[in-house]
């Protein structure tokens, strides 16, 4: 090899050092290791940024501002009281996360279903109490495992059928690989849940780590004809929130003090719930619950272009020693008090009938001028913005369905690319004002594109060089006349440069190869590809090595050695069952 290669493979070799055994973050270990192969003359500009310029990094990206748009229109509470429900236990909770998850992966293309369960997993793991690290990971496994079931259920698969059209003039139809897909997404699946337990890490939400949580009292209204009107406040969903409970209901002046479980909504009731400004803002974005003060809709402009901010009295506030009702505080300061908070003591009574002291944390809805203009005011010590605290826009919660749908519908039957489909379907969540121009620009994880534009040069540099290849014709070589132990080493080889390249790149490297062995050996290249397809799309041992498991490295809160913990092991089980069903069914 020349010196180049060796340069490449010492580099991986440290990239991957660092990200295992320290906290380096990994878009600053990519980028860093493409500016070092530059530099040195192994791949030039071109090359080195051509992920920049991948369609597959592109779509992510438009994809994250699709996502906001059905966040920001509630449709994520809507999957997190629906579809996922109210798991009895983690197992439970995998299970039912996983198995719809695995299913709507085979027929769509898994990136848009793990990006638009990402924001729901997480609220789901915090409403629930429950580890969203237990859950991130297997969330990106399953979706891995339901592509593996059909043709359509990863662009590997397509790319690797393409390769085979192209060499023999046939190809797969589209239910060809779930004979082997099913077992192997059946064992990895029972594999994921049975070992959760062990391989995964346990990092306890936040919320759980309060000892005392500075507590809220908001007076909330069931709206008149809403979506809560005749449901029971269990079926509703405020029973068990996190950090917050309902301590009263008040009914046409009638107070209810222990409110069962049971009770059923009435359109106009007020529910007086204490609980963290977390569990506020989720209150906030509850179709059919509005705050119980009127003054909230007096104020101008839509509710979803403001935000929630945090304020504290200051001792020389000019409205302490009167209840909000009298203060005038919305015509003072264009904003609305929505909870009051006071040094632990749980508030009585209505909102507007609580007198203003000094100390007291406010909870209040303004527009976007209200902190520049009030952040230096002696009215208030400290005015903050609360992240998140944006009412969803429930009036346009069946537009954004209808983008996401007609989305899916167009790529799956092949009308448009996932890259043009994605980047409509952004275009018209900002167009339609599902996502405002502010939150699609903050939705979008640069640090995960960065990390995936970077694995391209990388990639790119292992081709170029050579390394690549001399290591799967090293593999090859091992295995002798077998075709047996040719098919296993031809899965190893593909698996293993997926890991450390991306798996479309993996799979165009490994096929000829393949294709020239069966050759060679006398033998069909059909069960060959279906190995290839296999190993490309089940790539579980790294973040880099399928896009899903780097869309959950943030929001689980992983390190690189998780990934290795888990999914070493899952792969091991996964090969196994493949290469055990692939000779059955594709015989050499």
């Amino acid at each position: 090899m020349p010196w180049e290669a060796w340069f490449t493979a010492a580099l991986v070799i440290a990239m991957f050092g660092l990200l295992a055994f320290t906290r380096a973050a990994p878009d600053l270990v990519f980028i860093g290791a493409v500016i070092v192969l530059m530099v040195v003359g192994v791949i030039g500009p071109a090359e080195a940024f051509v992920g920049f310029s991948n369609q597959g990094v592109i779509t992510v990206g438009a994809l994250y501002v699709v996502v906001a748009g059905i966040r920001e229109t509630g449709g994520i509470q809507w999957i997190v009281h629906n579809l996922l429900g109210r798991p009895r236990s983690l197992p439970r909770a995998q299970w039912r996360l996983s198995a719809p998850v695995s299913l709507m992966s085979a027929v769509l293309n898994n990136t848009p279903v793990v990006g638009m369960l990402i924001p729901a997993v997480s609220e789901w793991a915090r409403k629930h109490g429950l580890p969203v690290s237990k859950l991130m990971m297997p969330l990106s496994y399953a979706a891995i495992l339901g592509g593996t079931i059909t043709l359509i259920g990863t662009s590997t698969n397509l790319v690797v059928n393409g390769l085979m059209i192209d060499r023999t003039g046939t190809g797969f139809g589209l239910f060809d690989i779930a004979w082997v897909g099913l077992p192997v997404a059946a064992a990895g699946l029972l594999f994921m849940v049975l070992t959760s337990r062990w391989l995964l890490p346990d990092r306890p939400p936040v919320l759980a780590q309060l000892n005392d949580p500075r507590e809220y009292s908001i007076e909330m209204e069931v709206e008149p004809g809403g979506a809560l009107e005749g449901r029971s406040i269990e079926d509703a969903g405020l029973r068990h929130l996190p950090g917050a409970f309902l301590i009263e209901l008040d009914r046409d002046g009638t107070v209810l003090p222990a409110v069962s479980p049971q009770e059923c909504l009435r359109g106009g009731d007020r529910l007086i719930f204490v609980g963290v400004v977390e569990s506020v803002v989720d209150l906030q974005k509850i179709r059919g619950l509005r705050p119980a003060t009127g003054q909230v809709f007096k104020l101008g402009g839509h509710r979803a272009d403001r935000h929630l901010l945090e304020a504290v009295v200051s001792d020389s506030c000019p409205l302490a020693g009167q209840t909000i009702r009298d203060s005038g505080f919305r015509n003072r300061y264009h904003a609305v008090v929505i909870a009051v908070a006071r040094n632990g003591q749980r508030l009585k009574g209505k909102i507007g009938d609580i007198v203003l002291q000094p100390g007291d944390t406010l909870l209040i809805e303004a527009g976007p001028g209200f902190q520049m203009q009030n952040r230096n005011s002696r009215d208030f010590f400290l005015v903050s913005r609360i992240e998140e605290g944006a009412t969803p826009r429930h009036d346009r919660a069946l537009l954004a369905a209808g983008i996401l749908l007609a989305m899916v519908v167009s790529v799956t039957s092949g009308l448009f690319s996932m890259l043009e489909g994605a980047l409509m379907a952004a275009a018209l969540m900002v167009l339609t004002r599902c996502v405002t121009l502010e939150s699609a620009r903050h939705s979008i994880d640069w640090p995960v594109l960065f990390t995936i534009a970077a694995a391209f040069g990388v990639g790119a540099a292992m081709e170029t060089t050579g390394l690549a290849q001399t290591l799967a014709i090293g593999l090859v070589g091992l295995a002798g006349d077998n075709p047996w132990t040719n098919l296993v080493m031809i899965y190893l080889a593909t698996a293993l440069f997926t890991a450390v390249i991306t798996n479309n790149a993996a799979a165009v490297l490994v096929f000829p190869i393949a294709f020239a062995l069966a050759g060679d050996l006398g033998v069909s290249p059909l069960p060959f590809a279906i190995a290839i397809m296999m190993a490309a799309s089940a790539s579980f041992a790294t973040p880099i090595g399928y896009q899903t498991n780097l869309m959950v490295l943030g929001p689980g809160g992983y390190r690189f050695s998780d990934y290795l913990r888990a999914g070493i092991p899952m792969t091991i089980v996964t090969s196994l069952v493949a290469i055990a069903v692939i000779p059955l069914i594709w015989s050499f």
